[in-house]
């Protein structure tokens, strides 16, 4: 059990805490259209609106009557 707990400790502790570097040989991306400069490394690991919407928490105030589907259809058969 100690063995297994200094392992997970030593294993969880050797993380990478410098600045993000493309690979060797690999360049960042090309600088998005219209962009005068290039994103950087950190840039590029903030997400998008797209990629992370925000929530709507809005409630129902009041019951209200589904419209018709027209595309819900029976299973053929």
């Amino acid at each position: 059990m100690l063995l297994l707990t200094g392992v997970t400790v030593i294993l969880a502790a050797c993380g990478n805490r410098g600045a993000l570097q493309p690979a060797k040989g690999e360049a960042l991306p090309a600088p998005i259209y219209g962009e005068a400069i290039a994103p950087s490394g950190e840039d590029l690991l903030i997400p998008s609106s797209q990629a992370m919407p925000e929530r709507s928490d809005e409630l129902l105030r009041r019951s209200e009557k589904r419209q018709d589907d027209e595309f819900d259809l029976p299973p053929p058969g």
